[in-house]
């Protein structure tokens, strides 16, 4: 059974976000260290994508060594740079990086960060075959759930998801969105299998990501960008409400030279009384209440 597209507009004139801001900013950080693909762990590849280009049929300690920067520094910098603005996260977290590395999502969770889903793999989701992704869905939501002691309400797949995807997380039943989408500036409804389902729109411009498809993006060029996007939807916000996501990577911004640039960010943003800085489930709920 396919998603079912409720012909009627989301209602959007909802009521403020928090404390009267009209601009709700989620920060997510994503935990996918220890997730990715390597020969080295029984895998038939290498994950490819980092600040090297290049891939080896055999084992690569050099893109492994990359990934372990995010766990081994770029946690501790990252989580501390929140704790010191007062900022609450959503913690994107792939099942088997919160397998292979529990003391941080645990970390995740006494900081009072949300840890939502990233799958079990940093993977994307074409082409899976239904059984192995609902496999897939439900060992990320067990380990998660085991290792933190808090089920994960959020879900977020790499990259392109498969047909069945959003079907399977709202049969699974203990989804309250995804962010399986990249289309708007809010949250919106949809109706799957006769339920509906909130969808939490994510980013990739306000991301670090760009870090690594080029050499000429500077910590100045990241800081600038998401804070010309947050004051122009601070701007609108005074209309109408509106919802900003930052993306944010431990193996990308946890570099030192990048920390500047995100210190910046969260400082422009905690300090312009505009917004309301939560974490996505955080969030989801206050829509759910307010458009019902």
């Amino acid at each position: 059974m396919g998603i079912e597209i409720d012909p009627t507009p989301p209602q959007r004139d909802f009521a403020g976000y928090r404390n009267g801001a009209r601009l709700a900013v989620s920060v997510v950080v994503n935990f996918e260290e220890g997730a990715e693909f390597t020969v080295s762990g029984g895998d038939g590849r290498n994950e490819g994508i980092y600040e090297v280009d290049h891939r080896l049929d055999g084992p690569d300690p050099c893109i492994e060594s990359h990934f372990e920067y995010g766990t081994r520094a770029g946690w501790w910098r990252v989580m501390d740079a929140l704790d010191a603005h007062g900022v609450r996260t959503t913690v994107s977290a792939c099942g088997l990086a919160v397998l292979r590395n529990p003391e941080l999502a645990r970390d995740a969770v006494a900081r009072g960060h949300e840890v939502s889903a990233h799958g079990w793999r940093w993977q994307s989701h074409a082409g899976m075959a239904e059984a192995e992704e609902l496999a897939a869905i439900a060992r990320t939501v067990a380990t998660i759930a085991e290792i933190t002691g808090q089920r994960p309400v959020g879900w977020h797949t790499r990259s392109a998801t498969s047909p069945n995807t959003r079907r399977l997380l709202v049969e699974e039943g203990g989804f309250l969105y995804d962010s399986d989408a990249y289309n708007d500036d809010l949250p919106y409804r949809v109706t799957v299998s006769g339920k509906r389902h909130l969808v939490m729109p994510y980013a990739f411009d306000t991301n670090d990501m760009h870090f690594f498809h080029t050499n000429r993006f500077s910590g100045d060029d990241f800081a600038d960008y998401v804070i010309g996007a947050f004051d122009w939807l601070a701007k609108e916000g005074e209309r109408a409400p509106k919802m900003l996501s930052v993306g944010l990577h431990l193996r990308m911004i946890g570099r030192p030279g990048r920390m500047a640039a995100l210190d910046r960010i969260l400082a422009h943003i905690a300090g312009s009384g505009a917004a309301w800085i939560a974490p996505r489930a955080d969030i989801a709920r206050h829509f759910l209440t307010h458009c019902p």
